[in-house]
């Protein structure tokens, strides 16, 4: 293609983006545009911005309101630990054209990846059950009426969009949600924020050696290096090689792998700032507000939206309010997802949110499925905290295995051919393993430890 563009120049000419012109002239002309911004992010953008789910913003305000600006040193901590394992994940997507599960049911034994996309599936569902009923109770806040309807409105919504709904144009409406989460920063204009015990707290970790101390810790770990995004984000880069024709995978098509790889990275470290962004942003803000009240028994996320009605202001719930309903219908199309392409790549069905739904029956099946179970679980007598707490645990113990999984597919030349990961990405994506790793270990400790 670039040799036939080269020897017609009235081809490359009138080809769309430069035309005669040199390309720095051509995007010097084109004034900046939030669309075009959103437009060249992708996967990484929008895997870091579901993090931050209606469950995520329950654990951080939660943190803020019993630990204060402390905590805060986490969020830089666990930043270069997502961006590596995200972009491993990316990366894996990219060179094979195959998600985690359809590498693991190719290199890896049949009840491998059995138990992973089982344990996988349980989490999923129960952290789609939580979010609905923190969206629900959100909009309840808002404007009244039953959290049940909600309930409904929101779960079902978000399945016939992803089943129905033109896979680019989809992908747009993902992206535009993620802009729901900037409520977070505006919330904290309302409040009286100390600013140097902020910076403090982000820049100088203090540890307190209690048992709540290091269950929070184990919590926010948790909460930002889960598995559904691993899963999401590399059956999103596989994803995207099926919808644009012009791309092959990697191992098939080595040129312009550098290039892919400067783009999967920018795309990955935008998303992971914007997640931790956001985080840091509901800590302080809990912080100076919840905390500094003295109001630390925050649970859920629309408790968090409640309380600081008397704290805040009225105007202030009703931000950190939108923002729980707004970071909802981004995380449950991908906590529903992840889960559809790992059992369809277990199983090599056809799958894709690109897909007609009579080409990919099974995989929108499975989709359906885990949403309408999420749904269900706010049907029944289930403390959704402790389903919560539960589904942490699950997606802690889940991870372990999954980030080992991965950072050896990422080394093997059978899977990764040339472009096996090295430097100091290898290093990072196992030290985030070990963080996570020593997580669980704390998790399981403390619990034992309550329990004695």
């Amino acid at each position: 293609m670039a040799e036939h563009n080269k020897s017609n120049p009235k081809h490359h000419a009138n080809k769309h983006p430069g035309g005669g012109k040199p390309a720095a002239t051509a995007a010097s002309a084109r004034p900046f545009r939030l669309r075009d911004a959103l437009k060249a992010l992708g996967p990484g953008l929008i895997t870091g911005a579901s993090d931050d789910d209606p469950s995520g913003i329950g654990t951080y305000s939660q943190a803020g309101a019993q630990l204060g600006y402390g905590i805060g040193w986490t969020m830089l901590l666990t930043f270069p630990l997502m961006v590596a394992i995200q972009e491993i994940s990316a990366r894996v997507g990219r060179v094979t054209g195959h998600g985690i599960s359809g590498n693991v049911c190719r290199h890896y034994s049949s009840w491998l990846l059995n138990v992973v996309v089982a344990l996988l599936f349980i989490a999923n569902t129960i952290n789609i059950a939580a979010d609905l009923g923190a969206m629900a109770d959100a909009s309840k806040l808002l404007i009244g009426g039953h959290s049940i309807v909600y309930v409904l409105l929101f779960g079902v919504t978000s399945v016939v969009a992803q089943i129905f709904l033109d896979y680019k144009r989809y992908v747009s409406v993902l992206k535009w949600l993620t802009l729901s989460l900037f409520a977070y920063v505006a919330a904290l204009a309302f409040a009286k924020v100390s600013w140097g015990e902020a910076l403090a707290g982000v820049l100088v970790p203090r540890l307190t050696w209690s048992l709540d101390y290091f269950t929070t810790i184990v919590a926010i770990l948790g909460t930002t290096i889960s598995p559904y995004l691993f899963f999401w984000q590399a059956s999103q880069e596989a994803e995207d090689q099926r919808v644009d024709a012009t791309k092959r995978p990697l191992i098939e098509k080595h040129y312009g792998a550098r290039k892919e790889f400067y783009r999967i990275r920018a795309d990955t470290i935008i998303g992971m700032a914007f997640s931790n962004l956001i985080a840091l942003s509901i800590i302080v803000t809990a912080a100076a507000t919840l905390h500094a009240a003295g109001k630390t028994d925050i649970q859920t996320s629309a408790q968090a939206a409640e309380a600081l009605r008397p704290i805040a202001g009225a105007f202030a719930e009703v931000i950190f309010a939108l923002g729980i309903v707004g970071t909802g219908l981004l995380a449950i199309p991908v906590l529903a997802g992840a889960t559809a392409y790992a059992v369809g790549e277990g199983r090599q069905w056809p799958v894709g949110l690109a897909r007609k739904p009579k080409e990919a029956a099974a995989f929108y099946g499975v989709l359906a499925l885990s949403a309408g179970i999420g749904i269900a679980l706010n049907f029944t007598s289930i403390n959704p905290i402790s389903a919560l707490y539960w589904s942490a645990v699950v997606n802690g113990v889940l991870a372990v295995p999954v980030m080992v999984l991965l950072m050896l597919m990422a080394r093997r030349k059978d899977v990764m051919g040339r472009f096996v990961v090295g430097g100091t990405l290898y290093w990072l994506g196992w030290l985030s393993t070990l963080a996570m790793l020593l997580s669980v270990v704390a998790m399981g400790v403390g619990f034992f430890v309550g329990k004695s």
